[in-house]
């Protein structure tokens, strides 16, 4: 990189923060208070211009906790049979172990969390696809809003957390991609910060930290139908990558079954939560068919029930099927499923008196960037939390309500760790290359054809179902469109648009790059040849 910076203004923090996080959900939230409580001075960013655009904040179902008669050997068994036998046991046990307590203790008791409670005022349960009991515990429809709101609550009074909302991750600041010491090349792979863009102001931040840790959520947002907010486009993955990070899993790509099918709009998730208080799903003549699919029927895992759903689809020729759960009264509907009655009905569809029409979207990465129990990556000072890792938690597909679960827990035990770490360790931060921007313009319209293409050819080529032909075919056009972004970001000017670009194309590169790579069908990779 050359010295000069053309165009914009360069900020540095001379003075580097304790912690850096880079992404407001769940994990993100959970280790900054923690950190916070420590005394240790975070930096919390949020690429959204509010806190709420995080895939925490749009979870509808709910989170495990622990259901009558339940045991820590009983959600490993749940969680490893979902997960096809991929899952890590060292993280299956950490989140049976350490979850339901840090849900009781941190979440209701801390933090006070509203979940909703029973006539008696005990915490109400569910039961969702594949547990094997009522364990889940929500507040109506609208769990992962209700525990995002009581953190940030509890973090806009802690002085020592510095949150910054309307900041766009670029790139992190390692030793051997941008120390000025050219030496430093022989150091171990180390981050010392990252590169930001300020939304306001069009400003690029140089912010240095102690520890970086990326919570940046998923990768949803590449495929063309999505439940996710569009900042799920990968960004930490690609960021965690371009600095030599282990990512792996990433062909784990899990479809939920079900959002509301609305020609020409977005998709909205319809919650398993539904099918787990009795709702069925039917087909194109309105009959049930799960129970011709798995033994379990309607509350399969989701990757069985996602794919017997694209089966019916084309057995009939139809663009979409059908969930019931008409067997309920409006009222219970209204005051279980608020958001999810409401907006149905807006929509034009009476969840109490008829079927809507549903079809299945990508909604959770279970791969990402490869962390241990404490989130520490492959690169010294440098850790990841939430969706945006793959601790192996999920294996080949995840189990119900355990994503806000995973982010609690590996957010928890990251602040622990760096408890214990921070204050016996000295930290070296160099002399770092300043960004180079460019005073080309960028045209919308081209930034929006690209995201088409990307779109298009996941959904089509690396979706539901993957072959070798559909794949090799998606490897050519994506590895094609990948340099010609990374030309047009070289002479461009810096917007938020055109770095999600970026950092799409390349997540979606390695998506099918793994799905290439495995030839096995299993949990939710499933290749026909």
């Amino acid at each position: 990189m050359s010295l000069v910076a053309f165009g914009f203004i360069i900020f540095s923090l001379m003075n580097p923060c304790d912690v850096l996080i880079i992404g407001a959900g769940i994990a993100g939230a959970t280790a900054a208070i923690e950190l916070a409580k420590k005394g240790w001075h975070v930096v919390l960013l949020a690429a959204g211009t509010n806190v709420w655009q995080s895939n925490s904040s749009w979870a509808q179902g709910g989170i495990v906790f622990s259901g009558e008669g339940d045991t820590p050997e009983k959600l490993i068994s749940d969680i490893e049979e979902a997960g096809a036998g991929l899952c890590s046991r060292a993280a299956v046990e950490q989140l049976a172990r350490l979850g339901p307590n840090l849900v009781e203790k941190f979440l209701v008791e801390e933090i006070a969390v509203p979940f909703d409670r029973t006539a008696e005022g005990e915490l109400s349960l569910t039961e969702e696809g594949a547990h094997s009991m009522p364990r889940i515990l929500h507040h109506k429809d609208r769990t992962g809003l209700a525990i995002m709101q009581s953190l940030f609550e509890r973090i806009q009074k802690m002085p020592n957390i510095e949150l910054r909302t309307g900041m766009t991750a670029i790139d992190l600041i390692t030793l051997s991609h941008h120390s000025k010491k050219i030496t430093d090349i022989y150091h171990p792979s180390t981050c010392v910060g990252a590169y930001v863009f300020c939304q306001k102001n069009k400003q690029v931040e140089k912010i240095f930290a102690r520890e970086t840790i990326l919570a940046t959520g998923g990768l949803g947002e590449v495929f063309l139908h999505t439940t996710n907010p569009k900042e799920a486009r990968g960004d930490g993955i690609a960021m965690a990558y371009r600095a030599g990070a282990r990512i792996m899993n990433l062909e784990y790509v899990q479809f939920h079954p079900t959002t509301l099918y609305v020609p020409g709009e977005g998709r909205f998730l319809l919650s398993e939560a539904l099918r787990g208080e009795g709702g069925r799903l039917l087909d194109a003549r309105f009959q049930p068919f799960m129970h011709t699919y798995h033994d379990k029927g309607d509350l399969a895992p989701r990757d069985v029930v996602s794919r017997a759903i694209f089966s019916e689809m084309l057995k009939s020729s139809a663009d979409h099927m059908w969930l019931d759960i008409t067997m309920h009264s409006k009222e219970w509907l209204k005051e279980r499923f608020p958001a999810i009655y409401g907006h149905c009905l807006q929509k034009g569809f009476d969840l109490a008196s008829e079927p809507v029409p549903i079809v299945p979207a990508a909604h959770y990465s279970c791969g990402g960037i490869s962390v241990d129990l404490n989130g520490c990556t492959s690169i010294r000072r440098l850790r990841a939390i939430g969706e945006v890792s793959c601790t192996g938690l999920h294996g080949a597909n995840r189990l119900a309500s355990t994503s806000l679960l995973e982010g609690l827990v590996w957010g928890w035990t990251a602040a622990q760790d760096l408890g214990i770490v921070l204050p016996n360790r000295s930290d070296y931060f160099p002399p770092v290359e300043e960004w180079v921007m460019s005073h080309e313009k960028v045209d919308a319209a081209l930034i929006q054809q690209d995201w088409m293409t990307i779109k298009q050819t996941m959904w089509n080529y690396v979706g539901l179902s993957r072959d070798q032909d559909r794949l090799r075919r998606a490897l050519k056009m994506l590895g094609q469109l990948q340099w010609e972004i990374d030309s047009f970001y070289e002479r461009a000017e810096l917007v938020p648009d055109l770095i999600g670009l970026r950092n799409g194309v390349l997540t979606s590169t390695l998506i099918a790059q793994g799905a290439w790579r495995n030839k096995r069908s299993r949990g939710c990779h499933f290749r026909s040849s």
